[in-house]
């Protein structure tokens, strides 16, 4: 197993856990400073140093790990994971261990893109259809003019592409990777390959190179703020109903089960 780093700042509070998921109870600034802390360790380190896994977490992941035990242990044993849903932000706080806000994916990537740029790593763009890892890639360097994206692949989540996916991001000196093959399958491919993956950290990212691509588009501010970014999203995407059927489902476990869960 990968030694995970202690990157939780001393005074945050344990995390809470929801149906026996683990989520790290930080904001976005404690977020970032734990990543920057990641990155800032393996540059100083004289050996390659281990891959951290981050996770952002949201009540299809937590309804998902109730049946797959291995996609839960994944989140549990992830150096971050992160509270991404405010269906999280309300359970925790119905459990009376609140997380302070919600830390999506999309938000975390472009911040930690500022964060490379900022310091010189590479990062590496993996996953979502052929060709869009490429237009985000552009994108976030228009956003971001130094950002250095170290490559760009499509590929999948396949057992057996898995070694040649490995060699590219090894042959890209990358030092971040980001991977777009939607939960669980990201997730479950960076935990799979942590003892391999020649970068400092991988987060599982989900739609955020549709988004950054064009091809979907975010909810406008004050539905995020107002934690209804999934009404937004089953409006512009009406087939994602049956995956909505795991919202009112996660709140019936927690209100049922949710106070008996903390344990890991």
């Amino acid at each position: 197993m990968v030694q995970m780093l202690n990157t939780l700042p001393s005074d945050v509070p344990p995390p809470v856990y929801i149906l026996g998921v683990r989520v790290d109870r930080l904001t976005q600034r404690q977020v970032l400073a734990c990543l920057e802390q990641i990155l800032s360790s393996a540059h100083a380190s004289p050996t390659p140093p281990s891959c951290q896994q981050i996770i952002t977490v949201n009540p299809e992941f937590v309804m998902a790990a109730q049946q797959n035990t291995l996609f839960r242990t994944c989140i549990n044993q992830a150096a971050l994971v992160m509270a991404d849903g405010i269906g999280i932000v309300l359970a925790s706080r119905f459990l009376r261990q609140p997380t302070p806000e919600r830390v999506t994916g999309v938000d975390t990537l472009l911040e930690l893109a500022k964060l490379c740029a900022r310091q010189g790593h590479r990062m590496f763009l993996l996953g979502a259809a052929p060709g869009v890892a490429e237009i985000a890639g552009a994108r976030l360097q228009d956003l971001i003019p130094d950002l250095q994206i170290a490559g760009t692949y499509a590929g999948s989540p396949a057992i057996e592409e898995e070694q040649e996916i490995l060699e590219r991001i090894r042959a890209a000196r990358a030092d971040v990777l980001c991977v777009a093959y939607g939960a669980p399958a990201q997730d479950l491919w960076i935990h799979r390959n942590l003892s391999q993956l020649p970068v400092a950290l991988a987060m599982g990212v989900g739609g955020s190179f549709d988004f950054l691509a064009g091809r979907q588009h975010r909810a406008p501010l004050w539905m995020r703020k107002s934690g209804l970014e999934w009404l937004y999203r089953l409006y512009r995407e009406p087939w994602r109903w049956r995956r909505m059927l795991a919202l009112p489902q996660f709140v019936l476990h927690v209100v049922l089960k949710g106070r008996n869960s903390h344990d890991a």
